[in-house]
């Protein structure tokens, strides 16, 4: 009784936020044009990302087989749910991938493709997937220049990469290069027009959206 309640709870606070986010939609159609690119910021917590109602920019990333994926071109034929990760030295994005597996035949279900965007570089991915046999449609985005134009990439300081690298954790040898860039985890509920009408992004990496929260987001923005 008391998971019910939580659950109806976590839907309702969902479709109050997306029945939110359509409605500026409809004032601020100005929005509809994204940006130019930001350049990276010097934290996570500066971040300008992308905004509900903001059309999705025309970039290009990598399949894990090196070739080239338009993403808006792909968002064309199907909803998507898009999500940013930073890459599979993470231990905490490996998690919630693993969580996200449990919203996915839902997702499906209801008519997503789900595609998941990191910083790997297309061999590193492919032994992601080796790994831990996500069904998602893994990308790379090894020069950050998706993770810019929707406003989520931040530079990594010396001192943190010297630490990660401690950990085993390189950031040079994950995206075959040396800008020390990463993106802020994010999930975009996009639909075919590449308007954005579900975000979550938040500069704490350890917090990350919730499976059912997902669900329900997943579910109003088609209504």
């Amino acid at each position: 009784m008391v998971q019910t309640t939580v659950l109806s709870g976590i839907t309702m606070i969902a479709v109050l936020l997306v029945a939110a986010a359509l409605h500026a939609q409809d004032v601020h159609q100005d929005l509809a044009t994204p940006p130019p690119p930001p350049p990276p910021v010097a934290s996570a917590e500066e971040i300008h990302p992308l905004l509900i109602g903001m059309k999705i920019p025309d970039v290009t990333v990598n399949a894990t087989d090196g070739s080239p994926f338009r993403l808006s071109e792909a968002i064309e034929k199907k909803p998507t749910v898009l999500i940013f990760y930073r890459g599979g030295w993470c231990p905490y994005c490996n998690v919630h991938l693993g969580q996200l597996q449990s919203a996915e035949p839902e997702l499906l279900k209801l008519g997503y493709q789900i595609f998941a965007i990191s910083a790997d570089r297309p061999e590193k991915l492919r032994e992601s997937m080796e790994k831990k046999h996500f069904n998602y449609t893994l990308l790379s985005d090894s020069s950050m220049a998706c993770a810019r134009s929707f406003g989520l990439a931040f530079r990594v300081d010396e001192n943190m990469v010297e630490k990660y690298k401690s950990y085993n954790m390189d950031l040079e040898e994950a995206s075959g290069l040396k800008h020390h860039l990463l993106p802020v985890p994010a999930v975009f509920i996009i639909g075919t027009d590449g308007i954005i009408k579900f975000e979550y992004v938040n500069p704490n990496y350890k917090v990350r959206i919730d499976p059912n929260v997902l669900s329900a987001a997943a579910r109003a923005v088609l209504k």
